[in-house]
């Protein structure tokens, strides 16, 4: 699919990306590079372990031969530590449905606020087969910009989670797929 000049490929093989997905990473994340918790080191390892979950899948815009950015999700199963860190801790009303986990978004600044970032998102969940995705987002985010971004898309924070001590409490989402 292409938008405009951003053409969206989608990848379920890690290892053909992974060099990609680091890469903006890096740039995007640039500014907090410097700790622990945003590290590439450490993305490296989310990554890893995402990249072996169920239903791990990539969208990636490019403009040309440049990644301009991306999001990857995966499914999320009933046991899944994805529910099990919440709190408060959902009903089973949300974990007994079945659920992609939209892991990471990233798009570099010079495609920011030009529907792109919404662009890839909608593409990565056009073809799933979940009926709700959900989302970790750090509510300081951009000044709170990003939190109300996804709102603007339609998620509903449900609850929260720290998923690794020296990480953000991030606001838990959800919306339909």
């Amino acid at each position: 699919m292409t938008t405009g000049t951003i053409e969206l490929r989608h990848s379920i093989d890690i290892d053909a990306v992974w060099s990609t997905l680091i890469e903006v990473y890096a740039e995007v994340r640039a500014d907090q590079l410097h700790q622990p918790h945003y590290s590439v080191e450490r993305y490296g390892e989310r990554l890893a372990r995402h990249g072996s979950e169920p239903g791990w899948e990539a969208v990636i815009g490019f403009d040309g031969d440049s990644p301009v950015g991306y999001a990857y999700a995966n499914t999320l199963m009933k046991d899944d530590r994805w529910w099990q860190r919440m709190t408060p801790p959902l009903s089973a009303a949300y974990t007994n449905t079945p659920t992609v986990a939209l892991k990471e978004i990233m798009l570099r600044v010079p495609w920011r606020g030009t529907g792109t970032s919404l662009s890839i998102h909608d593409e990565l969940l056009a073809n799933r087969k979940e009926k709700q995705v959900s989302l970790l987002v750090n509510p300081l985010a951009g000044e709170g910009k990003v939190k109300a971004l996804y709102e603007a898309w339609g998620y509903e924070q449900v609850s929260q989670q720290q998923p690794t001590p020296d990480g953000p409490v991030l606001a838990a989402m959800l919306r339909s797929v």
